[in-house]
């Protein structure tokens, strides 16, 4: 079916909705949806975009939106697509600038107003420490000490990890819910949903999304945006699959070779062992028997004693046989289980750096702004003019 409204997780969908001047009041009612009661701001104004360091060499910093509150308060809003490394220190080296413009000239207190770095996220992160955090959608971070009570209330970190939020519309609870809705099934909706009918806001950023209110110059931008979407999205899913098929391959070579080590040497050892036990209840049940059947006592003893003896080497025999076999098939299992499970760990990781540099190649080879692609796909500028 034919999508009635723009997707929000192209550069330009994103800058439609929130980033324009006639987008104000949405982004004033998300940015209120995100923060809490005290903190609600009543007017915004955009800010340049682009901030660069304090001296001509430094870096500089370009964000999709830049905003400030009637307070003074900055916000920073980010649209991540991909995964990439150093992501959360690129956020941190970002939250920097809003901080140091602040720096009056001339006798300054160092009074400074809050910033705060909102990442709008379609991947999730991979280092949760358990379930909870793994199926949360928002995550706040501020400067704690190491009570955990808040060091440094005016700088605060917030990412919504779309890809987590799963609500449907008859679950949403909240004004973030609402919004958080709108943004992950936009591209979806052919109507606006019953829930979100009697809303303005929602009405208003349903009618900047709609593909049919677009004029020539808008159509075409949109249109060269979403190709670029389309097209780094599938490089990037293309490599991370070949890559994970790789790591599958790799994995399972790899754990059938160890499984068989460990299965024989495990094997030999559970053989050795159960085959002394075996053997020396055989060899001792084989002497006595013998040893009545010949009636004397140094027959019994004599019988008992070669008995062991016999037993435990036919016992030893028969039980590194045994282990062996036993040993190589669970080896074998547990080596391929093992491989598998490592292979795919390491083939997803070798896969999102191929898809990385897959990615910075299609971007240049569109002729994309360098600084745009180390921001899309967390390559340096140094390492996208080697490719």
């Amino acid at each position: 079916m034919k999508a009635k409204y723009i997707n929000p997780f192209t550069d330009y969908g994103f800058k439609k909705i929130f980033g324009e001047e006639a987008s104000k009041p949405l982004l004033l009612d998300f940015l209120n949806a995100l923060l809490p009661l005290e903190s609600k701001i009543k007017d915004l104004s955009f800010k340049n975009n682009e901030q660069l360091g304090q001296i001509e060499a430094d870096r500089k910093a370009i964000y999709d939106i830049y905003c400030e509150s009637e307070n003074g308060e900055r916000f920073i809003v980010e649209l991540q697509k991909a995964k990439q490394n150093y992501f959360i220190e690129r956020t941190i080296y970002y939250s920097t600038f809003p901080i140091q413009e602040q720096a009056d000239k001339g006798h300054w207190n160092f009074n400074l107003k809050a910033v705060y770095c909102i990442g709008v996220l379609d991947f999730t992160f991979d280092d949760y420490e358990n379930e909870v955090e793994k199926s949360e959608w928002v995550h706040e971070i501020k400067l704690k000490n190491q009570n955990g009570k808040v060091f440094y209330d005016k700088l605060t970190y917030i990412y919504l990890e779309m890809p987590n939020f799963k609500k449907t519309e008859s679950e949403l609870e909240t004004r973030l819910d609402q919004w958080l809705y709108f943004i992950k099934n936009l591209e979806d909706f052919q109507n606006i949903p019953h829930i979100l009918k009697d809303e303005v806001v929602f009405n208003q950023a349903f009618e900047k999304a709609e593909l049919a209110n677009f004029n020539q110059s808008e159509w075409s931008s949109y249109q060269y945006s979403l190709k670029i979407f389309r097209d780094l999205n599938n490089t990037y899913q293309y490599a991370v699959e070949t890559a994970r098929e790789e790591g599958l391959a790799e994995g399972l070579a790899e754990g059938i070779e160890k499984g068989l080590a460990e299965g024989i040497e495990k094997g030999l050892a559970e053989g050795i062992e159960k085959g002394i036990e075996k053997g020396l209840a055989e060899g001792i049940e084989k002497g006595i028997e013998k040893g009545i059947e010949k009636g004397i006592e140094k027959g019994l003893a004599e019988g008992i004693e070669k008995g062991i003896e016999k037993g435990l080497a036919e016992g030893i025999e028969k039980g590194i046989e045994k282990g062996l076999a036993e040993g190589i098939e669970k080896g074998l299992a547990e080596g391929i289980e093992k491989g598998i499970e490592k292979g795919l760990a390491e083939g997803i990781e070798k896969g999102e750096e191929k898809a990385k540099i897959e990615m910075a190649k299609t971007a240049k080879s569109m002729n994309m702004n360098k600084s745009d692609i180390a921001k899309l796909t967390g390559l340096s500028e140094e390492e996208i003019d080697k490719l």
